[in-house]
């Protein structure tokens, strides 16, 4: 079994997507530690995100730049779905 370092992360608004799906906090994969061994990464951080401006990947594939909080919006059921179906508690949910 591993632990998944996931993170919600707000979205802003990318006129290609349908709005609702700019309406919702996303679950973003930092990274896993197997069994054994140390934490690897799976991209960048939302953190690095929100500070750096870099984009991150949201289980559900949506790829944006955070920058809202979270917390105002409800979970993609889309990332919530896969996030519950490998078993990790979601944030939030």
């Amino acid at each position: 079994m591993t632990d998944a370092g996931i993170t919600l992360a707000p979205t802003h608004v990318d006129p290609q997507l349908d709005g609702d799906h700019e309406r919702m906090s996303h679950i973003v994969l930092e990274g896993y530690k197997p069994e054994k061994g140390d934490f690897i990464s799976a991209g960048p951080s939302v953190v690095e995100g929100m500070v750096n401006g870099t984009a991150v990947k949201a289980l559900c594939g949506k790829i944006w730049v955070p920058g809202r909080n979270p917390k105002r919006y409800p979970v993609c059921p889309t990332c919530k779905e896969i996030a519950e179906s490998r078993g990790w508690k979601v944030p939030g949910g």
